[in-house]
């Protein structure tokens, strides 16, 4: 398998300039913006457990990180 490095650093099996790894477009929405308030969901966490985000969270403050998946 061939590893190509990016000028990002990102290191993928795909070749660069495969669509996977293209950028996105100017102006597509990259998701909330800081301090903008999320809407209400609930997703598993690490074992599995059924976490509601704002129930949960007690009004704390958090972090979330959004990420775009990689090429595997």
């Amino acid at each position: 398998m061939v590893v190509e490095r990016d000028h990002h650093g990102f290191d993928a099996p795909a070749p660069l300039g495969h669509p996977a790894r293209a950028s996105l477009p100017d102006g597509h929405p990259t998701g909330p913006e800081i301090g903008e308030r999320l809407p209400d969901f609930t997703l598993p966490d690490a074992c599995g457990t059924q976490i509601d985000y704002h129930a949960d969270r007690a009004n704390r403050k958090s972090v979330v990180v959004f990420y775009r998946s990689a090429v595997w």
